[in-house]
């Protein structure tokens, strides 16, 4: 009779709801698919821990993973202008702006001076956030700039590389950057500093085909996309097949074109070790 009554009078009974899971609390590894959480994953250093995959991080993760704490920006007044008043699908000024709040940052690359194991080192690092990394004018001052500070205060760079190419929206001024890092990368190898280069998913375009490739050591991370054009143009252009893991970072270190390859929880020793190495064979020469 209850159940009547209640179904008559039109009495309901409160039933919990289902509570929904905020936003961003779990991470989907993108190689594995496999779920962790985003507190997990930001503690293994944005390394998928079931397939070892490196995801793409930020200058600032670097800076923090690589640097004992404390570090220094510099060039920070440098920013990307539209000189051209290039406009393909949209203008060049409304993508800057679009890359600024994507990326939540000025530029495509930021440079840091810190000290790792105690040690002093120069910083450039590539958000690839930022219209795909791509080298424009302004990254190829602050790379001459960190250059001229390195060799200044006889203190070794490193780049980290991670770039889609040249931008495009900037013609013949981003290709210019090529000739003109690798010129000042000259200055710094006669002034006898030391120069890293670490290359990381993707490293591809003029940044490959100039700097990323001049280092005293060039060394990456595990799985990275390393070359000039993409494996999907060059197996259209010679119409072959191309060897599997083609243009992968254990593809280029089993061919000599890297050093070795480092994972994420071990970068900030083994460059320590760099930095020691470098230090005391120049005492040696001393």
């Amino acid at each position: 009779m209850s159940w009547f009554k209640r179904l008559r009078d039109g009495i309901t009974t409160k039933t919990k709801q289902k509570k929904e899971i905020p936003e961003g609390v779990w991470h989907k590894c993108k190689n594995c698919n496999s779920t962790i959480t985003s507190k997990d994953h930001t503690q293994n250093l944005y390394v998928c821990p079931e397939c070892n995959y490196h995801d793409r991080i930020s200058p600032d993760d670097y800076f923090n993973i690589i640097f004992d704490g404390r570090y220094t920006e510099l060039f920070t007044e440098l920013i990307p202008k539209d000189f051209l008043d290039f406009t393909d699908l949209k203008a060049y000024t409304d993508r800057i702006v679009a890359a600024k709040k994507k990326a939540g940052r000025l530029t495509a690359m930021e440079v840091a001076h810190g000290k790792v194991n105690r040690l002093d080192l120069v910083i450039a690092a590539m958000d690839f956030k930022f219209i795909g990394g791509s080298m424009g004018s302004v990254m190829g001052e602050k790379i001459a700039m960190a250059i001229d500070y390195s060799i200044e205060h006889k203190i070794p760079l490193m780049i980290i590389s991670k770039s889609g190419g040249a931008r495009m929206m900037e013609s013949a001024f981003s290709l210019m950057q090529m000739a003109k890092t690798s010129a000042r990368l000259t200055r710094l190898a006669k002034a006898g500093v030391p120069y890293f280069s670490f290359l990381t998913d993707p490293t591809t375009g003029g940044v490959t085909a100039s700097f990323a490739m001049l280092g005293d050591i060039n060394f990456s991370e595990p799985g990275a996309l390393i070359g000039f054009a993409g494996p999907r143009v060059i197996k259209e252009t010679i119409k072959k097949d191309l060897p599997e893991g083609f243009q992968r970072s254990e593809f280029l270190l089993d061919h000599g074109f890297l050093d070795f390859i480092v994972e994420r929880k071990d970068l900030k020793e083994r460059i320590g070790d760099l930095l020691h190495l470098f230090r005391n064979k120049e005492k040696a020469a001393s």
